[in-house]
């Protein structure tokens, strides 16, 4: 039985110069899928989407084609077409002529019979009545009839877009790829080209591969969505799957809206968040710490009696088709969307069914990593240089007046060079604009609010990239340049599996 998953990638790198970019990614496209890969900018979804066309060649892994190898294959050799962003029609030539363009360089094989019967082949040119015929049945697909001589130059950006996927898919590609294709369109256009385009993959029944960051793309039009970020694979799934059932808090945070707080298993299937403990659903050890995700249009209102939790409303925001109404529940704030609205000021009761409760493992518990030991007895880690108590290397020691470390047996040891596990908590790390006052510097490529705090992570500098995750009430924005700050006491050090280096 033929394979029904078109393109599968297996354990795919890609890296540029040293930087990695795509990090060991395998998923598999399945034929007439509608899949798309969404994620921030600079996650690796467009690296991933041009590997499948053959532009980029991965540094490890393979593509498989039909079950066939084609990791090295140019792309003038793969049943593909791409339509960009930047649509690159050519403004010299009327619609007719873009369309028709690829077709006059394309060279069949045909079959003929001489007069003795015999079949031969040729290679030759499509004739003009073929082009003609597949140009004219491009333009039918996308709705384009009759629009064959009219110039680019007197299209709008939506009939622009249309051309760019005619003139893709008029060579009858397998796959259809679209990188951001709607990016260029005002919003009410780009609403209904998302329409547009999914009744034209239903029409010509071919693989579509999407590229987008806009959640709501990717929710209308996609049978399967590829969240990324940092170039991992966070999550595949149907959109239902991703936005009901999100793997991670990157997930629930960057699809659609909602509440991420910090909890506590209190017992079975009972979880304490936001000061209050409410049934759930999902099964975690007693005491264990888990991330809470609950969407804002699954929280119900009613009055103070009735509600798990009260708070007051803060701000009561319009937002067409709900109000968006923010409430104040002792340090935590709680964010509902609902048709019904609520005065700022008010005090309500809030209640929230077991099953729109999802649960899930953090992912950051604490900041771990590699470091060594300098002569000046600080510990270099996560590109940048700290002060340190390495005394806690041997318990009972001191450092002496020439900064040997003293065991409690009177051994010295000159601890330059020594390899430690370095730990910091989350609660342990702030940041400053000025980028001096730190151990290290880097810029804050995520800010996701739990309630009652913000988790940022700050990316340094240094070839190694290291994160720095912590908790803080402060307000940042991406991409700010800080420097991270870490006490001396809040460094944990233990000693890796190396020999001491004794004077």
């Amino acid at each position: 039985m033929a394979s029904q998953h078109i393109i599968e990638l297996q354990n795919v790198t890609k890296y540029f110069d040293d930087n990695l970019v795509i990090d060991n990614v395998s998923f598999y496209v399945k034929k007439g899928e509608f899949i798309t890969f969404l994620g921030p900018s600079g996650c690796g979804k467009t690296t991933t989407l041009r590997m499948i066309a053959g532009f980029d060649l991965p540094s490890e892994g393979k593509i498989l084609l039909n079950g066939k190898d084609i990791s090295l294959l140019p792309p003038n050799k793969r049943p593909v077409n791409t339509v960009f962003q930047r649509y690159a029609l050519f403004p010299h030539l009327n619609i007719f002529e873009n369309i028709a363009f690829g077709l006059r360089m394309k060279k069949v094989v045909n079959t003929y019979r001489n007069e003795k019967g015999e079949e031969y082949q040729k290679v030759e040119k499509l004739s003009k009545a073929e082009i003609a015929a597949k140009v004219k049945k491009a333009l039918a697909l996308v709705d384009l009839e009759g629009f064959e001589k009219r110039s680019v130059a007197t299209l709008s950006g939506g009939q622009q877009q249309r051309v760019a996927i005619a003139r893709a898919i008029v060579n009858e590609p397998e796959i259809l790829l679209l990188d951001e294709p709607l990016g260029a369109l005002d919003l009410k256009m780009r609403k209904e080209m998302q329409i547009e385009l999914k009744e034209m993959h239903k029409r010509l029944g071919i693989t579509f591969i999407y590229v987008t960051h806009d959640q709501e793309e990717a929710l209308t039009m996609s049978d399967t969505i590829v969240v990324m970020a940092d170039g991992v694979v966070q999550q595949i799934g149907t959109p239902t799957d991703i936005y009901n059932e999100p793997a991670n808090t990157f997930v629930a945070d960057f699809i659609g809206e909602s509440n991420i707080f910090n909890g506590t298993i209190v017992g079975d299937r009972r979880v304490k968040f936001c000061g209050k403990t409410f049934d759930c659903v999902d099964d975690f050890e007693r005491n264990e710490k888990v991330d809470v995700v609950v969407r804002p249009e699954d929280i119900v209102m009613c009055t103070p009696e009735e509600g798990t939790i009260k708070g007051k409303v803060i701000s009561v925001v319009f937002k067409g088709i709900h109000y968006e109404i923010t409430v104040q529940v002792g340090k935590y704030e709680v964010v509902i969307q609902s048709t019904e609205c609520r005065k700022v000021g008010e005090v309500i009761g809030m209640k929230i069914p077991a099953q729109e409760i999802h649960l899930m493992k953090p992912k950051y518990t604490s900041n771990v990593f590699d470091g060594v030991i300098t002569k000046r007895n600080t510990v270099e880690f996560a590109d940048g240089e700290f002060e340190c108590d390495v005394t806690q290397l041997y318990p009972g020691s001191h450092i002496d007046e020439e900064d040997y470390l003293v065991t409690a047996t009177g051994e010295q040891i000159d601890l330059t060079g020594t390899e430690v596990t370095v730990e910091v908590g989350l609660y342990d790390v702030s940041i400053s604009d000025d980028e001096e006052v730190g151990g290290t510097t880097g810029n804050i490529i995520s800010i996701i609010y739990k309630g009652d705090h913000y988790r940022l992570i700050v990316r340094t500098d240094g070839e190694d990239e290291e994160d720095f995750v912590f908790a803080t009430d402060d307000l940042w924005n991406e991409n700010d340049r800080v420097s991270v700050v870490v006490p001396k006491d809040k460094i944990r050090l233990t000693l890796k599996n190396t020999e001491d280096k004794k004077r």
